[in-house]
């Protein structure tokens, strides 16, 4: 391998310097829009304070985006553990957050435990059934499901799957009806007393008819469980309004001189909605889906207490049953879990705005 030798390098000139730096700063500009939506925008502060000759215009952007997020932090974490011991329950203290902390650190530990076990049950079960084969009795074999205890990371996989369940629905059901809404006047003067009648209506008065339906429909062998179905319609029917309301806002906010033009090139109705309506309607139409799914991870944390569907919700609840000394800090895993999901799901839905939306209005 051959060594290059510095004196060989071409020498820094300003003008390459010049040119460098204008090609950071085109990257800086470039990437900034998506720091934002990752919710990272302090980055760009950072870069240009690090990348540029004169970093004092970049030290107040970077102060309010970063310093003061990690400060805000910083001092509720104090005010946390500081007022936490002074509040005696049942089960003892307010966990403070090393306690919490170190549950996260039992839950994970706890995921790999049964991570080996199921690796271990399936290796044994492969190897009786290679030995019955062997053995000519290939009749025997037989493979059944590991049954141990979800992990905390299985819980939080079924609460999104279910959460993205309902809200899929709730989209197919309300983006159509929002759009009809708009359009016509005399669908939307009929959609709007249901509207305003269901949309205030709690999951738990919905969970109640929900279940009844449910079981009444459902087919008591194979398919999906009943709770998880539960769970998802209860999402459905909680979270459709947003999306719904925004639609038909947007679709009737259209402006006239666009529908003119339709009208004088005498479009279709398929075509005009495509070309033309949902186009426009975009951002109210996202902002609508932001706000359901929002909506929609809320209530799914008590549509799975009540329905007793395997995720978040039903690992709060059998914590509080359990009433055990670790029961308070594990709950308190939980709601920052729920909490940081629902901002992971709000900057994803903001990602698909920025992505399909031409509108700077946010």
């Amino acid at each position: 391998m051959s060594v290059v030798d510095p004196a060989d390098l071409p020498e820094e000139t300003p003008e390459t310097r010049a040119l460098l730096m204008a090609r950071v700063r085109q990257m800086i500009a470039t990437a900034d829009p998506w720091f934002r939506v990752l919710g990272l925008g302090w980055i760009t502060p950072l870069w240009r304070l690090i990348s540029e000759d004169d970093p004092r215009p970049h030290l107040a952007d970077l102060w309010r985006m970063a310093v003061v997020p990690m400060l805000s932090i910083a001092a509720f974490l104090v005010l946390w553990a500081s007022t936490a011991p002074l509040v005696q329950t049942s089960l003892g203290a307010i966990p403070g957050p090393a306690q919490v902390w170190t549950q996260v650190q039992v839950l994970h530990q706890s995921a790999l435990d049964e991570g080996v076990k199921r690796e271990a049950f399936y290796a044994d079960q492969a190897a009786k059934n290679a030995e019955l084969v062997a053995a000519g009795k290939p009749d025997q074999v037989k493979n059944f499901s590991y049954t141990g205890k979800p992990t905390y990371y299985r819980q939080i996989l079924t609460s999104i799957q279910t959460v993205f369940t309902g809200f899929l629905l709730a989209t197919l059901v309300a983006v159509p009806l929002g759009i009809l809404a708009g359009l016509s006047p005399t669908a939307s003067a009929a959609l709007n007393p249901l509207v305003q009648i269901f949309k205030p209506v709690s999951p738990l008065a919905w969970l109640p008819i929900v279940t009844m339906v449910v079981t009444a429909l459902a087919s008591a062998e194979g398919g999906l469980p009943k709770s998880f179905i539960i769970s998802a319609v209860t999402v459905t029917l909680c979270s459709l309004w947003p999306t719904l309301i925004n639609t038909s806002l947007g679709v009737a906010s259209i402006d006239k001189d666009l529908v003119n033009v339709s009208k004088v090139l005498k479009l279709g109705t398929w075509t005009k909605i495509t070309r033309l309506v949902l186009p426009s309607a975009l951002p109210l139409i996202f902002t609508g889906l932001r706000l359901s799914l929002g909506v929609g991870w809320m209530v799914l944390i008590a549509a799975e207490m009540l329905a007793q569907n395997p995720g978040l919700g039903k690992f709060v609840w059998d914590e509080f049953q359990n009433g055990s000394e670790d029961s308070l800090a594990r709950i308190m895993v939980a709601v920052l879990t729920i909490g940081i999901i629902g901002f992971l799901l709000d900057r994803v839905m903001f990602a698909l705005q920025q992505a399909f939306t031409f509108s700077a209005n946010r």
